[in-house]
């Protein structure tokens, strides 16, 4: 799965100051992180409702959109996916309730 996103990752980041009537990431990247997270946010909602309806198919589907965009956002805001792959291994084998418990008041 990190090859298929590595890769997805590149193709964003390729395309991110492409021509924006010819490219969909370029038209994200010409609207702007607030639009970035727009989608983004609408891909999570439609993943949970496919999830709560029980349709494996579309939850597939959305997540693959979820995965996306959320590759999109990531570029916009010059983070590499290598550094999001990182805190989940730093993650792997904690229980999750400690590593919430540590981390700092909100």
């Amino acid at each position: 799965m990190a090859d298929t996103l590595t890769r997805l990752e590149a193709t964003v980041r390729a395309r991110k100051g492409g021509d924006a009537a010819t490219s969909y990431v370029a038209r994200l990247f010409t609207r702007g992180r607030p639009k970035i997270a727009q989608k983004l946010g609408e891909e999570a909602v439609e993943t949970v409702i496919a999830a709560m309806a029980g349709d494996r198919a579309e939850v597939i589907k959305e997540s693959a959109d979820l995965l996306f965009h959320l590759t999109v956002l990531l570029a916009e805001m010059d983070v590499p996916l290598a550094d999001v792959l990182a805190e989940l291994d730093r993650r792997e084998g904690l229980s999750g309730l400690a590593e919430k418990a540590a981390r700092p008041a909100e």
